[in-house]
């Protein structure tokens, strides 16, 4: 018994690293991208931080289904060689495709990965100028973690007070949210089917 639930786990491991390293396939390093004792790995890494980045470590390691020691060897080959690029984010070290996002949007990627900041920005592109307490209501927390997140992201250059809560540079926000929908929640995805509209109300 256990070694068919052990097989049926490497299988779906190899499964999901095979689909990333598809989308990884096409990155200019193949050779960086090559060896170790899973030659998937490595390109599954890239390919998966194409549909999702400003993972964390954790995140990262856990959705390939990787160990922590080969993921961190595996990481440390591919920031060695430029191919991928870090950035700490409070407690985390978020990792993206090097080279693709600028400071803000690796910043804005770090908030949007985070479950109530996230909820906070999709409610103001949704209702721009709402109120902590409209946003309390909204996302079901209480006022004050609405204030703790609302404070660390005007430190952040993503928010300010106006007097209600304004997003800032909510174009950019708005593409990344569309564009790695899929990589968020159904909320995001939700948000994307109605980008069309929420540009206007951005205008």
């Amino acid at each position: 018994m256990h070694g068919r639930m052990a097989h049926g786990v490497d299988e779906s491991k190899r499964a999901t690293l095979r689909r990333f390293a598809a989308l990884g396939a096409a990155s200019p390093f193949v050779g960086v991208l090559e060896g170790g004792t899973d030659s998937d790995a490595r390109p599954a890494i890239v390919g998966y931080l194409e549909t999702t980045p400003g993972a964390h470590f954790s995140k990262l390691r856990d959705d390939l289904g990787l160990g922590t020691g080969e993921t961190q060897h595996h990481l440390r080959r591919l920031l060695d060689a430029g191919v991928v690029e870090s950035r700490r984010d409070g407690d985390y070290r978020r990792f993206f495709p090097a080279g693709r996002f600028s400071v803000f949007e690796q910043t804005a990627l770090g908030y949007l990965r985070r479950g109530t900041p996230r909820g906070m920005v999709i409610e103001l592109l949704r209702h721009p100028g709402a109120s902590g307490s409209d946003l309390a209501a909204a996302l079901d927390v209480s006022p004050p973690t609405i204030s703790k997140y609302a404070a660390e992201l005007v430190d952040a250059g993503l928010l300010e007070r106006d007097p209600g809560y304004r997003l800032l540079h909510s174009e950019t926000l708005l593409v990344l949210l569309v564009r790695y929908a899929e990589s968020f929640d159904v909320q995001a995805v939700a948000l994307a089917g109605d980008a069309a509209d929420l540009i206007r109300l951005q205008e």
